[in-house]
């Protein structure tokens, strides 16, 4: 299967990956269902709402984060104050899970991709995806980075929390073993991220300096109404935008209150669609829909007095007034001095073909 992410990009189609992560679990309670329905149920739908990609995470807490690891969420919401607590209550998928929903993707024409933390994930989940994604925590990892540039698979990598320096090392890196597609990701790692530090700027710099790279955005700010947040991101050059995907933004734990849902992404379509169509080309000429606003909203020189036939045509004989059709204004100087061949009536539009 034909990478869904990099076809629609490299042709500057929008493109939007919803990040399941492992929202699928929390669903799966409430649902009263297993996860790996769960999850196929958020696939189903985030498909039903334009979504291209889905993405999760592979991980196991053990290889993750020391127990001793302290949270960087806001604990209003996700109340565990330790990153190894977390990942271990959500990190039973492996392999065989991931195999049926890569399989389950590919039913319903939808991209599939899972973050890899560890070097197992990352062979295992080679055979599943046609893209790998490498996390902002991971951006200076850079034995982990060469070794998923070796897959030789385009890549995603996310740039939040980098510096400049940094990023061009990893970008050097992933360069130095493969030259598929890849797409930078701003993104600010703070969850979730206040509307007043999305720095979406950002995107036009990365956007001036990586011209070779398709720059992308992967958002943690909570769902604004209209969605303004992404609309923006990609009004500023973001052609692909991941954000964390839910079916209940309103349940606890990391993933969900800075989640859309499928309503949001069906809002986040219509309003790229919209985007699209009042954009248009870049090309600097009269469009076809305005040739006629063009004919009659322009003025043509127009016969101020009656002229009589013979007689040369001076500047205060003439005019300009609408429509149009006849000779330009722009081209005064080139009837002043000529000889009209018939008497020409007052506010006659002049042609060519009165003139000798």
């Amino acid at each position: 299967m034909e990478s869904i992410i990099i076809d629609r990009a490299t042709k500057n189609k929008f493109v939007l990956i919803a990040e399941i992560g492992v929202n699928y679990y929390d669903i799966a309670n409430v649902n009263k269902i297993a996860p790996i329905e769960a999850a196929k149920l958020m696939i189903q739908k985030a498909k039903s709402s334009g979504v291209h990609a889905v993405k999760f995470q592979s991980y196991k807490a053990e290889t993750l984060a020391a127990k001793t690891s302290p949270s960087y969420w806001d604990v209003n919401e996700e109340s565990t104050t330790s990153q190894y607590e977390l990942f271990k209550k959500f990190d039973s998928f492996s392999y065989n899970e991931y195999k049926v929903l890569s399989d389950y993707c590919k039913s319903l024409d939808i991209e599939f991709l899972s973050t890899a933390f560890d070097f197992e994930s990352a062979d295992y989940l080679y055979d599943l995806m046609n893209v790998y994604k490498i996390s902002s925590s991971d951006l200076n990892n850079l034995p982990f980075v060469e070794y998923q540039a070796k897959k030789g698979k385009p890549i995603l990598l996310s740039i939040g929390a980098s510096n400049e320096e940094e990023i061009d090392e990893t970008i050097s890196t992933i360069r130095r073993y493969n030259d598929k597609p890849i797409i930078l990701m701003h993104c600010v790692l703070e969850y979730p991220t206040p509307y007043s530090h999305a720095n979406l700027n950002r995107i036009i710099s990365i956007k001036n300096k990586y011209t070779d790279l398709i720059i992308g955005y992967s958002d943690h700010t909570r769902p604004d109404a209209e969605m303004e947040v992404i609309k923006t991101a990609y009004n500023l050059g973001a052609i692909v935008i991941e954000k964390h995907f839910t079916l209940d933004k309103t349940l606890p734990g990391n993933d969900h209150y800075h989640a859309m849902s499928p309503e949001d992404a069906l809002k986040i379509n219509e309003g790229i669609k919209f985007i699209d169509q009042i954009r248009g080309k870049y090309d600097i000429k009269c469009l076809d829909s305005e040739l006629v606003s063009r004919a009659n909203a322009r003025r043509s020189l127009v016969a101020s007095c009656n002229i009589f036939e013979n007689e040369i045509i001076t500047e205060n004989m003439l005019t300009f007034k609408r429509p149009g059709v006849g000779i330009p204004p722009s081209e005064i100087k080139n009837i002043i001095g000529r000889v009209a061949n018939r008497d020409i009536t007052e506010d006659t539009i002049i042609s060519f073909e009165m003139l000798k």
